[in-house]
């Protein structure tokens, strides 16, 4: 899985395959996390992309001011393209979410990260690199922000990440059930069956 991490595999997946595709979850399957912790009005950020319907699902569902980056040129041309009839209001960036400079600090209420975090742990220099990724998106959230890495990764290996001092963040989680798995409700993190599981982490920042 060492190719997650190189930007040379993203670029050639949404150059031949140009078909939306969502890792891990849908939005239905996140729904009832993200409202939990996202309000409607949030000025949201969407790291990773891709090519996902994750965000046209939630402007369906009148999450309307969502800014979306990836380090893919191929995909955000292509989700621009999508969009600028239909949903024209819809922001693609193509960038890096270990270096986001041209996001001023405390711009958005939320960030959402469907597998990116997972991506970044699978290239070479994982550690610094996703120390890089999660001191941006720190810096990037507003004093009451919040965080939500949807991952395939076990507590065990990463709240080690996620638990550092300097962000000044409470740390939570959840499980929901794959979608090849017959219930798709949230379960309990006692559950015994992790390998049929997503975890998703959230980071809500507690003013200072």
């Amino acid at each position: 899985m060492a190719h997650y991490g190189k930007i040379e595999y993203w670029e050639d997946r949404y150059n031949k395959d140009r078909e939306p595709y969502d890792w891990y979850q849908k939005f239905h399957g996140l729904k009832d996390i993200i409202t939990q912790y996202v309000q409607q009005n949030y000025q949201i950020l969407n790291v990773g992309a891709g090519n996902s319907l994750l965000t046209e699902e939630m402007y369906e569902d009148d999450y309307k001011t969502i800014t979306n980056i990836d380090i893919s040129t191929a995909a955000v041309k292509q989700m621009q393209e999508r969009y600028k009839d239909k949903y024209p209001d819809l922001v693609y960036k193509q960038m890096d979410v270990r270096s986001m400079q041209n996001f001023e600090d405390k711009t958005f209420d939320a960030v959402i990260d469907k597998g990116t975090f997972d991506s970044i742990l699978c290239g070479d220099g994982s550690g610094p690199n996703a120390e890089q990724a999660l001191n941006e998106i720190h810096r990037v959230l507003t004093d009451n922000g919040v965080y939500i890495c949807v991952s395939y990764g076990v507590k065990e290996s990463r709240m080690s990440f996620f638990h550092k001092k300097d962000y000044d963040w409470n740390v939570l989680h959840h499980m929901v059930a794959k979608p090849t798995i017959s219930t798709s409700q949230v379960v309990s993190a006692e559950s015994k069956d992790e390998k049929n599981f997503h975890w998703i982490y959230v980071m809500k920042k507690q003013p200072r």
